[in-house]
């Protein structure tokens, strides 16, 4: 994939046009997520009880801290891509979809933390106790991080629409593409906030919709584009 994005367009980084260099490196970001998160496929889903995932506790760390560094390579693509997208002249939508991820992103980072080792631990230490009762305030810390993930997604949805309608109106995205985008976009957000209210089929659908690699789709695919357009 690296060797891929290299000569599509990232090699344009060895000349001295900056923009273009620039946005190459912008696009690069939005890609690596997937490059990373690829890694993990061979691990299938997390585990769905305690002793499992304990068992495999180092796995499941590696999964979620894999998952921070996707995230962080999201936001650096959002404000290099926003910071050529202003130079074009275009400010409302690339700066909507940057301070929606800048948001995004840290309740993404704190909730993957939460799955990879706050988690983890109090496997730990129910396993290690051998009781079968689950802790009474444990169902209320795993409720309040279920509602970050319905904010933090739904906030990375509606960042990537932004983003679509501001490469649309920069002409750097034609028009069907850039619609295809923001109605994904828009439509997986409304599914997102109607999941809050635990009604289905929203439910289940905003559960897909929030896998953690799921919402860094769409910005590999931009990314891929904006690199094509960075080497032409």
């Amino acid at each position: 994939m690296v060797t891929a994005a290299w000569f599509l367009g990232l090699n344009v980084i060895r000349k001295n046009d900056l923009e273009k260099k620039h946005l190459a490196f912008g696009a690069f970001f939005l890609v690596i997520p997937w490059i990373l998160v690829s890694i993990f496929f061979g691990f299938g889903p997390p585990p769905g009880n305690a002793k499992e995932w304990v068992a495999t506790a180092t796995e499941q760390q590696v999964r979620y801290s894999i998952l921070v560094i996707a995230g962080v390579f999201i936001a650096f693509g959002f404000a290099v891509v926003r910071e050529r997208l202003k130079n074009k002249g275009e400010f409302f939508y690339s700066l909507l979809g940057f301070l929606s991820i800048i948001i995004a992103i840290p309740l993404f980072i704190i909730n993957m933390l939460f799955w990879g080792f706050f988690l983890t631990e109090t496997f730990r230490i129910l396993v290690a106790s051998t009781s079968d009762k689950t802790p009474e305030w444990f169902m209320p810390v795993r409720s309040f991080f279920g509602l970050i993930s319905i904010v933090e997604v739904s906030l990375t949805y509606l960042a990537i629409a932004a983003l679509a309608a501001s490469l649309k109106l920069t002409g750097w995205f034609g028009k069907i593409p850039s619609l295809i985008y923001i109605i994904m976009s828009l439509s997986a957000f409304i599914i997102i906030v109607l999941s809050a209210f635990g009604r289905e089929p929203f439910a289940q659908a905003g559960f897909a919709l929030s896998i953690p690699a799921i919402p860094f789709v769409m910005p590999y695919f931009i990314g891929i584009n904006l690199l094509r357009r960075a080497g032409n």
